[in-house]
């Protein structure tokens, strides 16, 4: 046993009783609701998770509700957070559970591991905290508070680094509070002994037993060998509009998000030219093309910059291409896009919502004329001056809230418009 350690056990606890977050998967830390949680975690910030938990555990809040649900819906609910395979595989472990072990979650630590998609931290922080099972739970933040306490030069990348550590933790656990130690040594590396800047090492609870603290070597630890430099992809993001439905097709199950929704696109950035050749090959009549949102996604290996147009396709498109599904606004609301792909969807909703206020609009013009009108409006000469008086806001509204403005238009709010263009009823 590692005596120098040793000695953080009981200030930790000490701390992590008196100042741990209220996070809602401590609320009911059940063993599927910790599984749940962890698989967020993983790479996703806590406050980012509070609400994505809270959502899918909320639609599924059982292992039976999460064997059972619809890979569309399941998709969804995970929409933003990325990594789907992660909740495939949850979904996968779920259905073991349901026919291997009765509908509960196995109870040791080595079955855990047998479930698809648990590795040995989230079988470790399961065991831990929803058994009270003596098994550590190492992750980034363990790693990097456990290299700083004992001064260790290891490489947290390198998997005989965290074997070390696991087997310095293993010989500490606390028996009775296993799954209260894991817990505080991920809170004190979260909220304390962070990654990024100065660790707060004044406010530390075990600051005396730290060896980087001591030595002042916590800028210098943990090493972690940089990582190899992601490659860049170009795509071109075609945006199809036919009436009011748009384009999408689902990705291929061998691409990086498999299965999910995209909008049509291609390699490299196309110009005007080579974006009309493309979707005359697919054979898409189009009455426009503008050039559109521009953005940049970044994955674990790979870096998308993405250019984007908007495509006005002839209302036969839907009918000549059947490659794609041509979906209403409305079904955007029901299926998974993933996050890449989430600033495009902003700009179809966009110019829908300005194409169904333009109806309104054009529609209030009418009204206006007629209950002028139909009350004899007497403060404008004539009938014919009315009808010049809307012609010309109408022509204002068109110039203003041009549609090859709509990238950077806001929702259209008619009482503002009305207001500012002195068109009082």
């Amino acid at each position: 046993m590692n005596s120098s350690l040793s000695n953080i056990v009981t200030p930790l606890l000490n701390w992590y009783h008196t100042y741990a977050r209220t996070l809602p998967w401590r609320q009911s830390p059940s063993a599927y609701h910790i599984w749940v949680s962890e698989i967020m975690l993983q790479q996703t910030r806590v406050e980012a998770v509070k609400a994505y938990y809270n959502r899918f555990t909320a639609e599924l809040p059982t292992i039976a509700d999460l064997a059972a649900c619809q890979e569309e819906k399941l998709l969804k609910l995970w929409e933003g957070l990325g990594y789907y395979n992660r909740v495939r595989n949850m979904q996968k472990a779920a259905i073991q559970v349901m026919t291997q072990y009765h509908g509960e979650m196995p109870h040791s630590y080595e079955e855990l591991l047998k479930l698809p998609g648990i590795g040995s931290y989230t079988a470790g922080a399961v065991a831990s905290i929803a058994y009270g099972i003596p098994v550590p739970a190492v992750d980034g933040n363990v790693l990097r508070v456990i290299t700083r306490m004992t001064a260790n030069y290891g490489d947290i990348t390198k998997q005989n680094t965290k074997d070390e550590i696991t087997k310095q933790l293993q010989a500490i656990m606390p028996k009775q509070h296993a799954g209260d130690f894991n817990q505080a040594l991920m809170e004190l590396g979260a909220t304390v002994c962070i990654p990024n800047g100065e660790p707060q090492c004044f406010v530390c609870p075990v600051q005396t037993y730290c060896k980087a603290f001591q030595d002042g070597l916590t800028t210098e630890l943990p090493i972690k060998s940089k990582k190899k430099p992601r490659r860049i992809e170009n795509k071109t993001v075609l945006l199809l509009i036919s009436e009011s439905a748009v384009a999408l097709q689902k990705r291929d199950s061998k691409q990086v998000l498999a299965g999910l929704w995209q909008f049509p696109n291609v390699e490299g950035h196309l110009s005007p030219h080579a974006v009309q050749t493309q979707i005359d090959q697919w054979h898409i009549p189009a009455k426009q093309i503008l050039e559109s949102k521009q953005s940049k996604h970044i994955f674990t290996h790979i870096e998308w910059h993405m250019n984007s147009y908007l495509i006005f396709c002839e209302a036969q498109a839907i009918d000549l291409c059947d490659q794609f599904e041509w979906m209403e606004k409305q079904d955007l609301e029901h299926i998974a896009i993933p996050t890449a792909f989430q600033p495009f969807v902003s700009v179809i909703k966009t110019y829908l919502e300005i194409k169904r206020n333009r109806i309104y609009i054009r529609f209030l013009f009418c009204l206006v004329y007629v209950v002028l009108k139909t009350l004899h409006i007497y403060f404008l000469s004539s009938a014919g001056a009315v009808w010049k008086c809307i012609k010309d806001v109408n022509t204002k509204l068109r110039q203003k809230y041009s549609i090859n403005r709509f990238g950077k238009c806001k929702k259209m709010n008619l009482v503002k418009i009305m207001i500012d263009n002195r068109l009082y009823l």
